[in-house]
């Protein structure tokens, strides 16, 4: 494929071993690292946006998938970029492709853009996916679903349904994995930000981890 070819062709030229070792440590040795920074990964996408033209067209789903096979970890950032760009072409359609972005290759640092920013603005615009599939993500085993469906209301501020994440989090409560306590937490940490009495309230009666009440408290 022509764009992914050329994505290639601008970090292979870019790949730093020595860089990559202490990447490859932050992310736990989960995934292996061609070694670009942050900055200049945003730096070489940006050329290939502007030489490409990818962005002036429809959502490129195989663009997507073919970069998320590749083995270093900076070419699902690029993905997950490419995503970013084009948020507002996404449809509902799109959602079951991100589900499987989720689940494969799934750590938080892909997890944490995928729930709040597009599967959030897919939810935002197309509320009957929230019980065709969100809600059946609230319970499914994999813990990377669940953060997803308790993390996709992240950025909606006011415009958060409560009732549906305070549900969710309650079905999660009890679960001891880190993961799913922090995004208790988090999740109640940015509501918080617009309705901190009801997360004050919700905190001081719902049975939580004690990271989930820290995080949810920070500014309440």
């Amino acid at each position: 494929m022509k764009n992914v070819d050329a994505v290639m062709e601008l970090f292979e030229a870019n790949r730093n071993e020595e860089n990559a070792i202490p990447m490859q440590n932050y992310m736990r040795n989960q995934f292996p690292f061609l070694g670009i920074k942050t900055t200049e990964r945003k730096e070489l996408m940006k050329q290939f946006f502007q030489t490409s033209n990818i962005l002036k067209q429809p959502f490129q789903s195989d663009f997507v998938k073919a970069l998320w096979k590749k083995d270093e970890r900076e070419y699902q950032y690029a993905a997950l970029l490419y995503i970013e760009k084009i948020i507002k072409k996404l449809d509902k359609e799109d959602l079951p492709l991100l589900e499987e972005l989720i689940l494969t290759k799934s750590w938080w640092d892909t997890v944490d853009v995928l729930a709040p920013k597009p599967v959030g603005f897919i939810a935002a615009h197309h509320h009957e996916v929230i019980a065709e599939r969100i809600d059946r993500w609230a319970v499914e085993e994999n813990i990377w679903i669940r953060r997803s469906a308790i993390l996709f209301q992240l950025k909606y501020k006011d415009k958060t349904n409560e009732d549906l994440l305070y549900r969710y989090i309650k079905m999660n409560a009890d679960d001891k994995e880190f993961f799913i306590q922090k995004a208790i937490g988090w999740a109640l940490r940015e509501y918080s930000k617009t309705n901190p009495h009801s997360v004050k309230q919700f905190i001081e009666t719902q049975a939580l981890s004690n990271l989930s009440i820290r995080e949810g408290s920070k500014y309440i």
